[in-house]
């Protein structure tokens, strides 16, 4: 098999037959075999009823991983990488904002420059307002800063990659996954791409401004430990200024001989002092907590049911 495209799906149950045959029209004449692997997330519509369906059906080669519940873009990702047999691996969402034809694009680069082990797509214009658009950037700053490796800005996970990436990223089991984090730490020759995204062709983005926030949140203490070293110089430096402050008002009393500060001073300085303390455990609490439900070990995802066209 020289090609997976594998396709996480939470309710997509307008979406899934569009996007076969969107394959099928842009694969037509590749000279060379692909499959489908659709990784059915839980799904709360009609989805798993469709997939099974197209799978029923055979257009083209077709895989279905249906998960017991929903898990996660991250974990249908992971669990479309182990179940994909092609030589060339490529991610990509069913709503066909990503067009199947930039795969075949793809999949040229890595025959003709066999140098880049991952082309990877990256937005070269987006359709969203400022504000969002601000908070992005300010999220690829930020990270870039504080982890060791690097994200290419707006690059996302659409991308078509060797099997030998696939094999080192499968390696990495950890619960708490950051695609785009990964990626970047595993390395490889990466060659990126400007794409436009489309339309959806039905439905409505599964996602919002809070959860694009709890995922830069999670990429960013999945490869930093720098909000510790944060908590750490927040506790130093409200040390100091405790102390700074103590000299002051002894000086004051010596020289001046007036009153000490009364209770408004206090209150303010309990309420500081209170409020770093509590942000620092707060810090402290989202790594312990990573680690408490990394150690228990749990599997990533559940598959509650595959269907493969190779035992069909």
């Amino acid at each position: 098999m020289k090609l997976s495209l594998v396709v996480p799906c939470y309710n997509e149950a307008e979406n899934v037959a569009a996007f076969q045959e969107a394959v099928i029209s842009a694969f037509e004449g590749c000279g060379y075999d692909y499959e489908i692997v659709f990784i059915d997330d839980g799904s709360k519509d009609a989805t798993l009823h469709n997939l099974k369906k197209l799978y029923a059906a055979q257009k083209c080669p077709v895989k279905v991983v249906s998960f017991s519940r929903n898990f996660g873009k991250e974990a249908g990702l992971y669990a479309g990488l182990q179940h994909a047999s092609g030589d060339y691996i490529s991610l990509i969402d069913a709503d066909l904002q990503q067009r199947p034809e930039i795969v075949r694009d793809m999949v040229k680069i890595l025959d003709e420059q066999p140098a880049y082990d991952v082309v990877a797509a990256y937005q070269d214009r987006r359709n969203e307002g400022k504000v969002l658009s601000f908070f992005k950037k300010s999220f690829y700053r930020i990270i870039n800063k504080l982890s060791d490796v690097t994200l290419q800005p707006d690059a996302s996970d659409f991308r078509t990659f060797r099997r030998s990436v696939r094999d080192s990223i499968l390696e990495l089991g950890e619960y708490h996954r950051f695609s785009k984090g990964i990626f970047a730490w595993v390395g490889y020759e990466t060659c990126f791409i400007p794409y436009t995204a489309c339309e959806r062709a039905a439905g409505k983005s599964k996602w919002n401004f809070w959860k694009l926030m709890e995922y830069a949140i999670e990429g960013i203490i999945g490869f930093s430990t720098a909000p510790l070293r944060l908590a750490t110089v927040l506790g130093g430096v409200a040390g100091i200024s405790a102390v700074l402050y103590l000299i002051w008002v002894i000086l004051e009393k010596l020289i001046r001989g007036i009153d000490v500060p009364g209770y408004a001073t206090i209150i303010v300085l309990i309420l500081f002092f209170g409020s770093v303390q509590l942000f620092c455990i707060g810090i402290i609490g989202e790594y312990v907590g990573r680690i408490f439900e990394q150690s228990k070990d749990r599997p990533i995802y559940i598959a509650k049911e595959v269907l493969d066209y190779e035992e069909k």
